[in-house]
């Protein structure tokens, strides 16, 4: 018998898994690490959303089946959200269907929509789900760059121009994971043009969409006449109301995609348990403090980071955008690469990062910090960094 199956023979070795059991090896021994690694926020939900899951979940006939698309009160709180805060008119019926977190979405949407040997453009680094959705779903990976730039729009073209067969989707994610580059509307203007022109389908990333430290709040994609043509977006609750593990997110726009993603659902799940999804509902329709005071949070953790680890010797590039900070590898460790200079990171300063090679080959050269520590663990961090750097 042959020791891989087809599609895990597509995927790599997980980059993260070696520094993961570093890391569990270290405490294990009794080391403090400050794990600055995983995106997994620690605050958690306000009062009234857990209060709502625990009153649904008492209701005898809350424990059955649920819905695939997601209860229609949830659909319409999504679609009451987009209408406040982008502008955008959706209809929840055909337009808005909720998903087992957005990673989850995207993965099934890939299933729902490629067909083998089909060509899916994807950022270079980015999310990794963003390409090995689709590399699982049996599609080919053309990569283009992550900055929302001039250069992004040239390497499309070309993209368009020369490849065989000519690429059927893009997928893009604004603000960034991980490097935290942000789109503004006319990027979306100048890219639903290009995609319509092109026949191309768009499918954006809006998961960190409330988490902006600017004046001007983040876009989407569906604020553009003509986007619903060609694109659908993916949203999370996970990050905006400290929901991780309550795997609850939305694919929104394009009826012929939602539908796709419809059916492919309604194969493989049950949706996700009604009292997480009414829950939900009431985090979005409720009051929105906490929106506010996670995006406060997650700038003053950034600007700690920014300066007690420059005041150690790492200058960190400010992001503008996102839970994360995209920093270059110090000069002195650059030859290490982002794998072995995060295992020294951990070994050394006790401080876990992810290696940027992990999000593409692009990403080699950086490493993505999460900002989900307290600002005291970030400053004993920066410690850890200062003593390492001196001993280089």
């Amino acid at each position: 018998m042959d020791s891989e199956f087809y599609r895990i023979r597509r995927l790599p070795p997980y980059v993260f898994a070696e520094v993961n059991a570093m890391k569990a090896a270290a405490r294990a021994r009794g080391e403090d690490v400050v794990d600055l690694g995983m995106g997994n926020p620690d605050g958690a939900p306000p009062r009234h959303v857990i209060d709502k899951l625990a009153e649904v979940a008492a209701k005898p006939n809350a424990h059955r089946y649920s819905a695939s698309r997601g209860i229609p009160g949830l659909r319409k709180a999504q679609a009451a959200y987009y209408q406040r805060r982008f502008g955008v008119s959706l209809d929840p019926d055909s337009e808005v269907i909720v998903t087992l977190g957005s990673k989850e979405g995207l993965a099934n949407l890939a299933q729902a929509i490629t067909a083998p040997g089909d060509v899916v453009l994807a950022p270079n680094p980015s999310y990794p789900i963003h390409s090995f959705g689709f590399i699982i779903a049996g599609a080919a990976i053309r990569s283009i760059p992550a900055a929302p730039g001039d250069d992004f729009f040239e390497r499309l073209r070309l993209a368009m121009r020369f490849t065989v067969p000519r690429p059927k989707v893009l997928v893009i994610g604004y603000p960034s994971n991980p490097t935290a580059y942000v789109a503004d509307l006319a990027f979306y203007e100048r890219l639903v043009a290009f995609a319509r022109e092109h026949e191309l389908i768009v499918i954006s990333d809006l998961a960190y969409a409330e988490i902006y430290f600017g004046d001007v709040p983040t876009p989407s994609i569906l604020q553009v006449e003509g986007a619903r043509e060609v694109a659908v977006e993916f949203t999370s609750m996970s990050k905006t109301y400290s929901m991780a593990g309550w795997r609850i997110g939305f694919a929104v726009g394009n009826a012929r995609l939602i539908e796709a993603l419809a059916r492919v659902k309604s194969y493989l799940d049950y949706g996700a348990f009604t009292p997480v999804q009414a829950a939900a509902t009431a985090a979005l329709n409720g009051p929105q403090d906490i929106v506010a005071t996670n995006r406060a949070l997650y700038k003053k953790r950034r600007d700690v980071l920014v300066e007690c680890f420059g005041r150690a010797g790492w200058e960190i590039p400010v992001p503008q955008a996102s839970m994360f900070a995209w920093a270059p590898i110090p000069d002195q460790f650059l030859k290490l690469g982002s794998m072995e200079f995060a295992k020294r990171l951990l070994t050394e300063a006790h401080v876990a990062v992810a290696p940027g090679v992990g999000f593409g080959e692009e990403g080699e050269g950086f490493v993505r910090i999460a900002l989900v520590e307290n600002e005291q663990r970030l400053r004993q961090a920066a410690r850890g960094v200062k003593k390492m750097l001196a001993g280089a």
